[in-house]
């Protein structure tokens, strides 16, 4: 009973943590990460007899090295945009009633959202852009 009582008074931080370690357990950038693929063209090489290891750098060219930077960044800001839809949800389904409660919710959900449209929106211009220059600057035109 009393296990049940403490666990009651940190009802909000065990959610929040149970979101956060599902969401980054679900999270394809590190489903990605764990496939062993480098975005960003990165290689170890073994060296020497001891078995250590170098790095050196990716045979990939600058702008794709470029886009792939662009799209982790992006991914990293979309992760924390939905955290923040997440934490207006669950502040309103905590919030009891209480409209001003509410009202600071739904700005949390409304913020997320528009994080959410920036971002989209950074990530089509980007890809935009960078396909035009690939385009443009192309030596085997």
């Amino acid at each position: 009973m009393y296990l049940m009582y403490k666990l009651a008074q940190y009802k909000k931080a065990l959610a929040i943590a149970f979101v956060l370690v599902m969401g980054l357990m679900l999270s394809p950038t590190l489903v990605g990460a764990a496939s062993g693929d480098d975005p960003f063209g990165v290689r170890i090489i073994e060296t020497g007899e001891d078995g250590s290891e170098a790095i050196i750098l990716g045979s990939q060219d600058l702008r794709t090295t470029a886009a792939s930077i662009i799209n982790v960044a992006l991914s990293l800001l979309g992760i924390v945009s939905v955290v923040i839809i997440l934490i207006g949800g669950f502040r309103w389904m905590t919030a009891g009633g209480n409209d001003e409660k509410v009202g600071e919710a739904r700005k949390w959900i409304f913020s997320g959202i528009i994080g959410l449209a920036i971002i989209l929106s950074a990530w089509a211009i980007s890809r935009f852009v960078l396909e035009k220059l690939v385009t443009a600057t192309d030596a085997n035109q």
